[in-house]
């Protein structure tokens, strides 16, 4: 061990930890829902989708009740996006995490934030391509490869797959599956349509169809891992229901097959306010069981796992200690705020160690590739100061390359290792 890589007291141990945290290039964004370039207007970019980004919806319609949600669906993405920014912006200080993260953005491009001209904004990404403005955002993101999220049963994405390949190596494909277990009704028709044998009541050879479709897809893609957002009550097994013979003959064979991971994101309460439409998503706590039997019935599948209440992280934690074939990821949806992401990450080394991948930023519009890793960033830093301090005084020696070893890992070179890409 080289004595020029040893750190000799608590303040070198902490600026070092620091710097290596703010700027290790991120290996990895394992969970998003961006776009290359190719994908056209499903990539979302620029001041107005930053600003209406759903988050700031929920609340501006809290803040601002002159305008209801119906009145604030009625205009045009320019008009929503001023409405917004003034709203939250300038009427009032914009503190919130969603907010603060669109000033992190601007500031991090160069514009002046204090004089907040909305038209020097929005000029600036006019002046740029799309291809120019992600070559940007992954370069002030520090960023290498970001995964997408990839539906086939989506009627806009999917003649893209038709046309051919991913072709931008930045871009990892992940071949989303919700339809499959949440909407099965509407799923099989379509199935049909597409020239699989597949029945309502899964009899015949409607599993190995399915199969057969993901195995389809999976060749189409490469996907790094398969992922279904699911809700805060679902259950497996669950006698009588489509969902439970659907994994276990469809969707975890395939994952075998093609040894790679599936990924359950399970939380959400759908619509809990129907007029904020895509904003008006709620939360619910889970049974851990769910993941429990998954790991304990399918020990040759990798299951990697979000959960959106904070209330079920610690079962979470408990659970990975006793399924290797278990890996935590990120600080999910409501759970992407900095008091948060510190309590959980703490939790999950405390529990864990290292083997898990600390954030994914779960973006929407690329430029949130900026702001969520830089807030996340300092606050992951902030709980490893404390971790590497409190290893320092055992009297174990700290170096920076290990360090860095570990905090590329828990930016995302854990899980590609773990799943082998």
């Amino acid at each position: 061990m080289s004595d020029e890589t040893r750190l000799t007291g608590p303040a070198e141990v902490c600026n070092t930890v620091e710097r290596i945290c703010l700027e290790t290039p991120l290996p990895v964004d394992v969970h998003t829902h961006l776009y290359s370039a190719r994908f056209g207007d499903l990539l979302l970019w620029g001041f107005d989708e930053l600003v209406t980004y759903h988050y700031l919806i929920a609340e501006v319609c809290r803040t601002n009740r002159e305008v209801t949600p119906d009145g604030f669906y009625e205009m045009t993405k320019t008009e929503q996006a001023d409405h917004i920014w003034q709203s939250l912006f300038i009427d009032e200080s914009p503190i919130s995490e969603a907010r603060r993260g669109v000033l992190t953005c601007l500031q991090a491009y160069g514009l002046d934030v204090e004089g907040r001209s909305v038209e020097e904004y929005r000029d600036f990404f006019a002046s740029s391509s799309v291809e120019e403005h992600i070559d940007r955002v992954f370069e002030v993101a520090n960023c290498e490869k970001v995964v997408m999220t990839n539906d086939p049963f989506d009627d806009e994405e999917r003649p893209v797959w038709d046309a051919g390949a991913e072709d931008d190596p930045r871009f990892i494909p992940a071949l989303r599956i919700d339809p499959l277990l949440v909407t099965w009704h509407e799923a099989q028709p379509r199935l049909e349509q597409w020239g699989y044998d597949v029945a309502l009541d899964l009899s015949g050879n409607t599993l190995a169809e399915v199969r057969r479709f993901l195995m389809d897809w999976a060749e189409r893609m490469n996907p790094a891992y398969m992922a279904a957002s699911l809700g805060f009550n679902f259950q497996y097994p669950h006698e009588g229901h489509s969902s439970t013979p659907v994994i276990d003959e469809a969707i975890v064979p395939a994952c075998i097959e093609l040894d790679i991971p599936f990924s359950p994101m399970i939380g959400v309460k759908r619509q809990v306010n129907p007029s904020l439409k895509l904003a008006g998503d709620g939360v619910g706590k889970c049974d851990i069981g769910v993941i429990e039997r998954l790991c304990q019935i399918h020990p040759d599948c990798k299951f990697f796992v979000t959960l959106l209440s904070r209330e079920n992280q610690h079962e979470l934690c408990v659970a990975a200690r006793k399924f290797p074939n278990l890996m935590p990821f990120g600080c999910w949806w409501f759970l992407n705020n900095p008091s948060i992401i510190d309590e959980i990450t703490r939790e999950r080394l405390e529990l864990l160690g290292l083997s898990l991948v600390a954030q994914h930023s779960d973006c929407r519009v690329l430029d949130q590739l900026v702001y969520k890793w830089e807030h996340s960033r300092r606050s992951i830093s902030e709980v490893l100061k404390d971790k590497y301090l409190d290893l320092y005084r055992t009297g174990w020696t700290l170096t920076v390359e290990q360090i860095e070893q570990d905090v590329r890992g828990l930016f995302g070179q854990n899980f590609l290792d773990w799943a082998g890409l």
